[in-house]
């Protein structure tokens, strides 16, 4: 049974943008929620553990929502550590690419478990993680992997993310308690079934002797389609053959399909016969993972037009850019139900998850406002930004 089926929700959005300021990300609260508790059932129904990964996630005036749910948080550096750790109230689970040294005083004290990306990385740190009480982990690289994006996989070959089979060899090495593989990006359930069977083939000693298994994040569990049955039978397999703990830290399925960024027309042009909007958001610096994955993103009261490049008067689209001077700073092309005027929102929707975590001031341009559309209809502006934060980055 798919996600949709089981936990049916209307997504229409309730958030009267009229109240909101221009540019800002909005989260509504009750899809959030919505979220927390079809990923509360896949726990409660499994026993196994779901963490938030700031990385995709880490929208902290929410925090005390996702701890009503999640138990915690993932992190990929220090200061997503500290995060956790100031607004979650737990310590962090921590997978890194690399540890500094300089880090490692505060990374013992805010940390309950930590990955190693390297047993060069291990053998390093693993007296210090252990006198700590920290429960320590390998990270591995099945060398499979679906994600098509290169840019977001892990396993083509040079990768720096996940120790190999040929390195590690069938026993873990002594005080090491965790396997932990990350190779999915907004993907089913049934490619984690085919990618779980490339990890037990080359990793299944590890897992017998493993306490816990973390499978990462990638996972699309509140996305409408996905196969959340599937996932359940999944780790109950898992938990039953190995007996271990078995931990997922997805981000995105944390903030998916949970708010929007609104933007403002500011001007319309006629360029050589293309109609063309200028926002106050800027795709390369507020939305840049549209451009990395990439995506393009829907906006309310408008369709998507697939052109070959041109976009003209005669077939009634817009080409939809942003503010900066970069001249490739744009969403794309759409048909509107009414035509754009000066001053109208523009309303994208799904811009929670892996935005306000990568926004930039290239250019000076202000950052989107941070709000909450709360669950009785009330608009909580969370954080504003100015010139401060853009000078404060800069020195």
């Amino acid at each position: 049974m798919t996600t949709s089926e089981k936990f049916p929700i209307d997504k229409t959005p309730t958030v009267r943008f009229d109240t909101t300021p221009s540019p800002c990300f909005v989260l509504e609260e009750r899809l959030l929620r919505y979220n927390l508790q079809v990923l509360r059932h896949v726990m409660d129904e499994t026993g196994c553990e779901i963490i938030c990964a700031l990385k995709g996630f880490a929208m902290w005036s929410t925090f005390p929502l996702v701890r009503e749910y999640l138990p915690g948080g993932t992190a990929s550096s220090l200061h997503e550590a500290k995060l956790i750790w100031e607004e979650m109230g737990v310590k962090a689970h921590l997978t890194a690419p690399a540890y500094r040294e300089e880090d490692w005083p505060e990374l013992e004290q805010i940390c309950s478990h930590i990955v190693f990306n390297s047993l060069n990385q291990w053998n390093q740190y693993k007296e210090r993680a252990l006198a700590a009480g920290i429960s320590c982990g390998i990270r591995v690289n099945p060398q499979y992997s679906e994600v098509e994006v290169e840019l977001y996989n892990p396993c083509i070959p040079g990768s720096r993310l996940g120790t190999t089979a040929n390195h590690i060899g069938d026993k873990l090495p002594e005080g090491m308690e965790g396997v932990h593989f990350h190779t999915l990006c907004e993907n089913n359930a049934d490619a984690l079934e085919r990618t779980f069977k490339a990890v037990e083939d080359r990793f299944g000693p590890l897992l017998h002797q493993a306490k816990w298994l973390n499978l990462g994040g990638g996972h699309h569990i509140t996305r409408d389609d996905y196969d959340i049955d599937r996932l359940i039978k999944l780790i109950r397999y898992i938990k039953e053959k190995y007996d271990v703990h078995v931990i997922l830290e997805p981000g995105e399925a944390v903030g998916w399909q949970t708010g929007y960024l609104r933007a403002k027309v500011l001007d319309i042009i006629d360029s050589q016969g293309i109609n063309v909007i200028v926002m106050d958001a800027s795709v390369s610096a507020h939305m840049p993972d549209c451009i990395e994955m990439p995506y393009k993103p829907k906006i309310h009261g408008a369709g998507d037009v697939q052109s070959n490049g041109r976009t003209d008067e005669k077939d009634g689209s817009w080409r939809v850019g942003g503010g900066t001077c970069l001249a490739g700073d744009f969403v794309g092309d759409y048909q509107f139900e009414k035509e754009p005027q000066i001053g109208d929102p523009l309303i994208f929707n799904d811009m929670i998850h892996y935005t306000m975590v990568k926004t930039t001031n290239f250019n000076g341009v202000q950052l989107p406002s941070i709000g909450i559309w709360k669950e009785d209809n009330s608009f909580k502006l969370v954080k504003s930004f100015g010139y401060e934060s853009y000078k404060g980055r800069l020195s």
